[in-house]
């Protein structure tokens, strides 16, 4: 009995090991950061503008900034797109380390679409909080990609996740550059300017236009991008929103019906900002603008105002 027990606890034993084990292996492929060019870009001579955008999910900077990612990349500018968590419970079938290896996967092929970096920081989906190991995770990769600007969500969102990301990126943008916080990654010798995405949430505070970025050249890519992620803008969200039905099976079908459906939120973005377009682009071009991204400032790190916040933005 007792040498029974014993081979049953080994072999208990051996199997969590080998679980273990294998979570902290599809940890580190997912987490992998995914370089232009194969590498961290460095930064020498003329410094090239660092972008950061942080998203709580692997789609969510995509869908919220992806237009404006893309003209800074055609213009020099080096930009990530990170996601806080993994993306593991974003599904009505698959789960766990599939489904998070699967939205890396999409997430890649995306951030090549729009020509920008990306990376997630392999939380789990739905378990975000601002805890100190999240903070310092936000602030590690901040700092190692020198950001002079980060995105991301407001605190009043409706997903714990936007909320907790968004107070992680809060959370740090005095931290960044603290010495003794983090030391194992060298401070940042200047804060970025701190800017949240758009959102429709009104209390306690609705969002603010500070800057509108005209994305219809690149709009394009965009799309492509966002149709990339299969199983978000074909599955996930067409499911938990009821409609899974009305999705297409043919693959340009179903290209034209995910325009019919993310369209009109993006439109009203644009007529929300038309002053600011106006007012950035001029009267002829502003009010020609169809599609815009739009950002708030946020009150804390490097302070901007006016003309010259929008002079960091792509035009």
């Amino acid at each position: 009995m007792q040498r029974r027990f014993l081979s049953c606890g080994f072999s208990l034993l051996t199997v969590g090991l080998t679980v273990l084990l294998m979570g902290s292996f599809t940890q580190i492929a997912v987490a992998q950061t995914v370089y232009k060019g194969g590498k961290a870009p460095a930064r020498e001579g003329k410094n090239p503008l660092r972008v950061i955008m942080i998203g709580a999910h692997p789609d969510d900077a995509e869908v919220k900034g992806g237009g404006t990612a893309a003209l800074w990349a055609e213009q020099g500018a080096e930009v990530m797109l990170v996601a806080v968590t993994n993306g593991d419970a974003g599904h009505q079938s698959q789960g766990g380390g599939a489904l998070a290896r699967r939205r890396a996967a999409e997430c890649r092929r995306s951030a090549e679409i729009l020509g920008v970096s990306w990376r997630t920081l392999d939380f789990h989906d739905g378990e975000v909080v601002p805890s100190l190991r999240a903070r310092e995770a936000v602030m590690r990769v901040i700092r190692q990609w020198q950001a002079d600007i980060v995105i991301s969500h407001r605190t009043n969102d409706y997903h714990p996740d936007h909320r907790y990301a968004g107070q992680l990126a809060q959370d740090v943008a005095y931290m960044c550059a603290v010495p003794n916080l983090c030391p194992d990654t060298p401070r940042l010798e200047k804060n970025p300017v701190f800017m949240y995405f758009a959102d429709r949430f009104q209390k306690p505070n609705a969002f603010t236009v500070d800057v509108a970025v005209d994305v219809d050249r690149v709009m394009d890519k965009k799309w492509a991008s966002i149709d990339a992620m299969d199983s978000q803008m074909y599955e996930w969200l067409p499911w938990v929103a009821g409609y899974l039905d009305e999705v297409p099976e043919d693959k340009a079908a179903r290209f034209n019906w995910l325009k019919q459906w993310r369209g009109p939120r993006m439109l009203g973005w644009t007529e929300k900002s038309r002053d600011i377009l106006i007012q950035r682009y001029g009267k002829e071009r502003g009010e020609k603008v169809k599609f815009a991204e739009i950002f708030e400032l946020c009150e804390y790190g490097r302070g901007w105002a006016g003309e010259n916040l929008w002079s960091l933005f792509p035009k």
